[in-house]
């Protein structure tokens, strides 16, 4: 029996306002009553900020409890700050996007009704989290125009299926994004083997249309100045950070970082790019002392366990050599052995210049078959426990795939399978050097002594610490020299050690009134929840009550550096030491 479009409307409201009264219950941050306990206050900041530098918070997607507190508080700060704060928010609209992932909609439901069983509440998030601070809300339906919905469809219809990872237009990289959006949903680092995988694809080039039309209208109606927005890539930050760049708008991109209670912001990009090409003169004139080095050491070894982390993959890592011998079946002291720690397939999928190989599974398996090809070298490949430990467990195991292409593998070559809880760090200490294609973990290792070979994006490329490749030819020829059969001289092993610092306490900025919920990995049916705002008074987030607030909103608005001063006095870097103990 069709149902009478009355009734409809009438059940979609009444699911729309359920949903909005659950996520008001979400625990942090209650908006409505801060607000209320000091509205005079709000209201005046609002007045003087009507003139003020117009600023985007553009991240998109409602639906992200690991985003909303801090993009909503940074609102309020700015808006304390002066600046005229505006939000972009999808209303149901985008028929592709990252908060979509294939545990969450099946392929064919994707495919034909894209992320539409996840919309509702998303949206119904992103309002609850935003519309109680009174400022100006917009919304991706009101921003595109019927013609332009009807080339974004057309356009993802008739491209040629091939072509869509490097599709431009009008200048933009639409494809590109679109391409990382679908290997994130599918959690693959390709798309082969999957039947959906076309129509899904074409649902994220049409998001990815969508949003450049939404980006580009809402720019130029409110004539945005600087836009801050979470990650910089996937469907839609990759396409707005596309756009504004294109525009002349500043761009601000951020994430939680490592460390509990921090985040790492960056100018005009991703952190996964900026972090490469970033100066070296930021860092290497940091005051280095024995302090500071006793605090970045002790820092790293707690990575071990994680302890000081806002994730970690293993309660009681195995650190003892005679277990993780038995376990592997690799010797330490029968051969040279050399380490290889990979990634996750689908994470970041992003075109880097710098990248000696064209993906890389491709380099794994070409480094296996050199490998078999030196018998008197040992092979120990850690897989990534991100692989079945993270938020978004990898459909494309890499173990699955070197034994595909290697039904034997070398007797010289072993595996540290994902599930395995053997500490990444105690077996890469027993190796001669370690080769790495975009992991931090080479930034931790260089800090021990250990050589690095970079294959790939890694961020400790070009610091003047690791053996860098640029090419496959030139990567071979450097596995060639090995066993290296020595450590890191001094002088290197601490300029390691001084970028280890900037990197997990400068660039990561903490922020005092950030609590890490109970549950390190906590999730509800709204997704992952790792920290609360803990703020009673919008006053909390005025100019001068929180130093790493502070370096937040001056970089958003002047262009400052995004580089806390943690060594600028032990009053710097002790309370945020103990908040990330805490």
């Amino acid at each position: 029996m069709n149902m009478p479009s009355w009734l409809r409307a009438q059940l979609g409201r009444a699911r729309r306002t359920t949903q909005y009264t659950l996520a008001s219950r979400l625990p942090s941050p209650d908006w409505k009553a801060i607000i209320s306990s000091d509205s005079a206050a709000w209201a005046d900041a609002g007045a003087n900020a009507a003139s003020g530098p117009r600023v985007l918070i553009a991240t998109g997607v409602g639906g992200q409890p690991n985003i909303n507190p801090l993009a909503s508080a940074l609102a309020v700060a700015l808006t304390l700050r002066g600046a005229n704060v505006q939000l972009l928010l999808c209303d149901e609209f985008l028929p592709a996007c990252e908060k979509a992932l294939i545990y969450e909609v099946a392929p064919k439901a994707m495919a034909h009704r894209g992320p539409h069983a996840l919309c509702g509440h998303c949206f119904a998030i992103g309002r609850a989290a935003y519309e109680p601070l009174g400022l100006p809300v917009h919304h991706y339906s009101v921003l595109v125009t019927r013609e332009e919905r009807a080339v974004a469809s057309r356009i993802a219809t008739e491209a040629p299926f091939a072509t869509i990872p490097a599709f431009i237009f009008e200048g933009i990289a639409v494809g590109e994004h679109a391409h990382a959006g679908a290997l994130r949903y599918f959690a693959r680092g390709d798309l082969a083997d999957e039947p959906q995988a076309e129509s899904v694809l074409r649902r994220y080039l049409e998001a990815a249309l969508l949003t450049l039309f939404a980006t580009r209208r809402l720019i130029s109606q409110q004539r945005i100045e600087v836009a801050c927005f979470h990650h910089g890539i996937y469907v839609p930050q990759g396409i707005i950070g596309e756009v504004c760049r294109s525009e002349g708008v500043r761009v601000v991109n951020w994430n939680v970082a490592y460390r509990t209670r921090c985040f790492i912001f960056s100018h005009g990009d991703t952190y996964h790019h900026t972090m490469m090409d970033e100066p070296l003169d930021v860092w290497e004139q940091i005051p280095w002392t024995p302090a500071i080095e006793a605090e970045t050491l002790e820092y790293l070894k707690s990575r071990w366990q994680g302890t000081r982390d806002w994730i970690y993959f293993h309660e009681e890592p195995k650190e003892d050599l005679a277990q993780i011998t038995r376990e592997v079946g690799v010797d330490f002291t029968a051969r040279p052995t050399i380490g290889l720690l990979t990634n996750v397939m689908w994470d970041a999928q992003l075109h880097y210049p710098a990248n000696a190989f064209p993906n890389m599974l491709d380099w794994i398996l070409r480094t296996i078959t050199y490998f078999a090809r030196r018998p008197e070298l040992q092979l120990l490949i850690r897989i990534h426990p991100a692989e079945l430990r993270g938020f978004v467990p990898s459909r494309q195991l890499i173990f699955d795939e070197i034994r595909h292409a290697f039904p034997t593998l070398p007797p010289n070559v072993y595996i540290i399978p994902p599930e395995s809880s053997i500490s990444t760090y105690a077996a890469m200490l027993q190796c001669d050097s370690v080769i790495i294609y975009g992991t931090k973990t080479g930034v931790e290792l260089s800090s021990l002594g250990i050589p690095i070979i970079v294959a790939g994006e890694a961020w400790i490329r070009g610091k003047g610490l690791t053996i860098d490749a640029h090419s496959a030819e030139e990567y071979f020829t450097i596995l060639d020299r090995l066993p290296l059969g020595r450590r890191l001289d001094e002088p290197t092993i601490q300029r390691a050690r001084k970028y280890a610092y900037h990197f997990f306490f400068r660039r990561m900025i903490p922020i005092g009134f950030i609590a890490p919920t109970t549950a390190r990995t906590w999730r509800n049916a709204f997704g992952w929840w790792p920290y609360d705002v803990q703020i009673e008074r919008i006053d909390e987030l005025a100019p001068g009550r929180d130093r790493g607030l502070d370096v937040i909103c001056d970089g958003i608005l002047t262009g400052a550096p995004f580089i806390y001063p943690a060594e600028a006095s032990s009053s710097a870097t002790q309370p945020a030491a103990a908040a990330a103990q805490a």
